[in-house]
């Protein structure tokens, strides 16, 4: 958890020390939860990793499933009001803002949550719904509503999100 308060601290103007992200930064706290309950979910301690997600989620308004993957150096800024789904993915480096969504749509298949890869920024209020995928250092403005795929590299806004500007030069 200390490498992740550290990559906050780097990427957040507001950030001042390292004692202020670790004390007061609810994403984090957010974010320990989770380890801690995901660790009873995947030794199939379903109950007391529920309860580990309640509780935290009571404590910090931000509701991260035990069944979740999530990699290193998650940031939730703010936090209030996010949801990350059970069959989400989100690969290292991520941003995501408060009252972010990463839902579902279907209850086809077991995967029923996006994958958000590595160095994505997700804008505040962003619902990403369903078997999706956000490429790596794709954005996805605020109160975007994504139901398909984001390429690498891709910025992505409105309702429904459609790709708005791109890195790459197009001919």
């Amino acid at each position: 958890m200390l490498a992740t308060a550290q990559s906050i601290l780097k990427r957040d103007p507001a950030a001042r020390t390292l004692s202020m992200v670790v004390l007061t930064y609810p994403g984090l706290h957010a974010l320990g939860c989770y380890r801690v309950a995901h660790w009873f979910h995947v030794h199939h301690h379903y109950l007391l990793a529920a309860v580990i997600t309640r509780w935290s989620a009571h404590r910090t308004a931000i509701y991260i499933d035990p069944g979740a993957e999530i990699g290193r150096n998650l940031f939730i800024d703010h936090g209030f009001g996010v949801v990350i789904g059970a069959t989400a993915i989100i690969d290292d480096d991520v941003t995501i803002l408060h009252g972010v969504t990463l839902g579902a749509r279907h209850e086809v298949g077991h995967h029923r949550h996006p994958h958000i890869k590595s160095h994505a920024f997700v804008g505040a209020h962003a619902q990403l719904l369903g078997n999706i995928t956000i490429g790596e250092y794709a954005k996805i403005g605020a109160n975007a509503v994504v139901l398909n795929n984001i390429p690498d590299h891709f910025t992505a806004a409105g309702n429904p999100a459609r790709i708005v500007q791109s890195k790459h030069v197009r001919q």
